[in-house]
């Protein structure tokens, strides 16, 4: 069975789930004969045709009121937006209109956001951000965040196929360097339930996306040292898995808690406060967090290194929660 690129995990999802049910349609910049940014929607256009993946202006509020407008009439359209940066223009779209419907009129609303997220590409401002956790925080949305090709196909599935809002943050770094073989049969992985990727007993690593691979990274380092790190893998960020978040810190009594984000206001806040809050007798020591520096993304690559997270940062909190 040949190995899967990430990327071609999210093409595969889109081909399966479009050849499966007629209703879903695919829309954004360049996603058409262009094949998308990234080529993550190669091959689409000459398979549906362009009643079905459609080309848009560079409006992203326009693509996502578009595909509310489908959702709430009995279609399921997965929108991209070429660059998690500019979601920002379509805010007003996600959190008020998309967000709420269902709240407000009882009907569902079928539709997937995709949007390449992160850093490490040397994107500079304007195409890195992280913007996961403003979405988190409002209710109405689900938000996924796969860090593997079998994750990154079978939650786009599972977005695909949910009558709920879902962000689906595909992170542009691992595109072409994460591979695993795929079943070949259909499968879909739940939102809303993380995994361990890493058993261990010292010290619990909760993380997601990018991060889960700068995880490992790390925890074969410490392993050299003895330490044994486990590392829970969110993949679904809204909902969060709760029960396996405490189920890892009460193994384990020491927690790191890391995202590609920015520090401040990061998920990892959340995370910590309700360790805190539900699970504070349990730890012995207090709730460390890794993150990208408060600041704009540098486009330098120096400098772009140092702003962001990494093994060996890890690698220093772990030893200081350990320390403790």
């Amino acid at each position: 069975m040949a190995e899967v690129t990430y990327l071609q995990a999210i093409n595969e999802a889109l081909f399966e789930e479009m050849d499966r049910d007629p209703q879903v349609i695919l829309i954004g910049e360049d996603v058409g004969p262009y094949g998308g940014a990234f080529k993550v929607t190669k091959g689409l256009y000459e398979k549906f045709g362009d009643k079905r993946v459609i080309d848009t202006p560079i409006s992203e509020s326009a693509i996502i009121g578009v595909a509310v407008g489908n959702a709430i009439t009995g279609m399921r359209p997965v929108a991209e937006i070429q660059f998690a940066d500019f979601i920002t223009n379509a805010f007003n779209q996600i959190v008020t209109n998309a967000a709420t419907l269902h709240y407000r009129y009882s009907i569902p609303v079928p539709m997937v956001i995709r949007t390449p997220s992160g850093g490490g590409i040397h994107g500079g401002p304007f195409h890195s951000k992280n913007p996961e956790a403003w979405f988190v925080h409002q209710p109405g949305l689900k938000v996924v965040a796969p860090a593997f090709p079998y994750d990154a196909k079978g939650l786009l599935k599972s977005a695909i196929r949910d009558n709920n809002p879902v962000l689906y943050f595909e992170h542009k770094f691992l595109y072409r360097r994460i591979k695993q073989e795929l079943p070949q049969e259909d499968y879909t992985v739940p939102i809303g339930k993380a995994a361990i990727v890493r058993e261990g007993s010292d010290v619990s690593i909760i993380t997601y996306g990018s991060m889960v691979h700068e995880s490992i990274k790390a925890a074969d380092e410490l392993a050299k040292k003895g330490v044994n790190p486990e590392i829970l893998d969110l993949r679904s960020l809204q909902p969060m898995d709760l029960d396996a978040i405490f189920k890892t810190v009460a193994k384990t009594s020491r927690v790191v808690i890391v995202h590609e984000d920015n520090l401040t206001g990061g998920i990892g806040g959340e995370i910590a406060a309700l360790i805190a809050d539900q699970g504070f007798e349990m730890l012995d020591a207090p709730v460390k967090r890794v993150a990208a520096i408060d600041t704009p993304m540098p486009y330098s690559p120096v400098m772009e290194e140092y702003h962001l997270p990494n093994s060996a940062k890890i690698i220093k909190a772990v030893e200081q929660t350990l320390d403790y």
